[in-house]
């Protein structure tokens, strides 16, 4: 592990090992990269494309909308973009976090969110991060629902946790979500994947 305080972030790192501690200490990175701390390990990628950073923002419109102006939205506590999710070795990067059910405003830096929210990027490493690596990480700290929204293969993957073993439901391209984590609110898949087409890069 590294002893000396780094100066700044950059994708020259990539692989290094480092603490959760260290990890958090750092103060100035690359904007042009992101960031995660995967089992001691620094994983470094390109910034989101605009064909998940579109969706996810219209994401947080609904939500915000629900919230405030649904009579059930205050089951909604918090939702936030572009966060980190923490557990004992990893600090992972989530698109979307949402709190729900709290009562209350949730300490973001201590309480893992209700619900994370992935858009998938291209390539088999991303696909297996997404679907795998932060599937299994998530449910072993009670995230609740974790959703994984695919662009390429036109679904949403809904995988609830549960005492047992956690139960996945794959929601198709013209269907609509509801969660009972947040009553009344609907999630028009369709209308996510047609701002991702829109924003997609030219070829």
């Amino acid at each position: 592990m590294s002893t000396t305080p780094l100066a700044e972030l950059g994708p020259e790192l990539n692989g290094m090992l480092m603490t959760p501690t260290e990890f958090d200490a750092v103060e100035d990175y690359d904007e042009n990269y992101t960031y995660e701390l995967v089992h001691g390990v620094l994983v470094v990628n390109p910034i989101p494309l605009e064909a998940e950073v579109g969706p996810n923002e219209f994401l947080g419109y609904l939500l915000l909308t629900y919230q405030y102006g649904h009579p059930q939205g205050s089951a909604l506590n918090l939702t936030l973009p572009e966060r980190y999710i923490r557990t004992r070795d990893s600090r992972r990067r989530a698109d979307r976090v949402i709190w729900a059910g709290l009562g209350r405003l949730p300490n973001w830096k201590r309480e893992p969110p209700t619900i994370a929210v992935e858009f998938v990027s291209a390539g088999k490493r991303n696909r297996r991060r997404d679907y795998q690596d932060k599937r299994r990480d998530y449910m072993r700290i009670g995230i609740q629902e974790y959703w994984i929204i695919d662009r390429f293969r036109r679904t949403m993957t809904v995988v609830r946790n549960r005492p047992s073993r956690p139960r996945q439901r794959v929601i198709r391209e013209n269907e609509t979500y509801a969660t009972p984590l947040l009553p009344g609110f609907e999630l028009p898949l369709r209308r996510l994947l047609e701002i991702a087409d829109m924003l997609a890069q030219p070829t």
